[in-house]
């Protein structure tokens, strides 16, 4: 990756870039799975609860049975849409209080947190998960000290933002930000459709390759920098050896 200006904000995805994609498929998505009938069977009629349950459309909100019905076809079949992603967040808040879910953060990220954010550097998350998921996840990890909300300076997902996977997303993000154009943003994620969106916004951006991620194409190390671990990123945050 040739820099064309100091990167000055470091944008990070989460699952598969600062987690394993084991993480959310296996434990939190099983979790609200499980979860969600005692809290439909608790707040159905809770005024709280409606903001979450009258986000679904009406044919699914008419009654628990529909709502559970349509939230495991959307959770099984990995849909990123907005109010999946709010009720989810809602459940998962229990298990985060209770100490049932911790997030896992490779071995890397919580020194190089600490490290961009000691150089003045902003960083920020951007997830198809909810704000308020992101939230949970970086205020219970299994980093020491926990809560890692105090290093994030901003998050955006789909709903404040846009899908991840179009250009104007990322011009969205940099226009709240107006103090840094572009090419002064780093966008680390695994998905390549992202990389190359938020590149044809102007962001420099590279693939992060972890453990448990799908195997890269033969041609993404052709057209894209990659990497295996934020280690691999020198104290300017480019990719060492070019």
């Amino acid at each position: 990756m040739a820099a064309s200006a100091p990167v000055k904000v470091v944008l990070l995805d989460i699952e598969g870039t600062v987690c394993p994609i084991s993480f959310v498929k296996d434990v939190l998505f099983p979790y609200a799975l499980k979860a969600l009938p005692k809290i439909l069977e608790a707040q159905w009629d809770n005024p709280e609860f409606a903001k979450y349950k009258n986000a679904f459309p009406p044919e699914y909100s008419s009654s628990k049975e529909a709502l559970e019905t349509h939230f495991e076809v959307l959770v099984k079949a990995d849909v990123k849409i907005a109010y999946l992603k709010s009720l989810q967040g809602y459940l998962w808040q229990e298990g985060y209080a209770s100490g049932d879910l911790k997030a896992p953060l490779f071995p890397d990220v919580h020194g190089k947190l600490s490290e961009w954010q000691n150089k003045g550097l902003k960083i920020m998350i951007y997830s198809s998960g909810s704000v308020a998921a992101q939230k949970l996840f970086f205020g219970h990890t299994d980093a020491s000290p926990s809560d890692l909300t105090p290093q994030i300076s901003d998050w955006f997902d789909t709903v404040n933002a846009g899908l991840k996977t179009e250009t104007n997303s990322y011009k969205t993000i940099a226009s709240r930000h107006p103090d840094f154009p572009p090419e002064q943003w780093l966008f680390l994620s695994d998905n390549t459709k992202e990389v190359d969106a938020a590149i044809e916004a102007g962001m420099q951006s590279v693939v992060v390759q972890r453990p448990g991620n799908a195997p890269l194409s033969p041609e993404v190390p052709q057209r894209l920098q990659v990497i295996e671990t934020f280690d691999s990123l020198d104290d300017d945050l480019n990719v060492r050896g070019n």
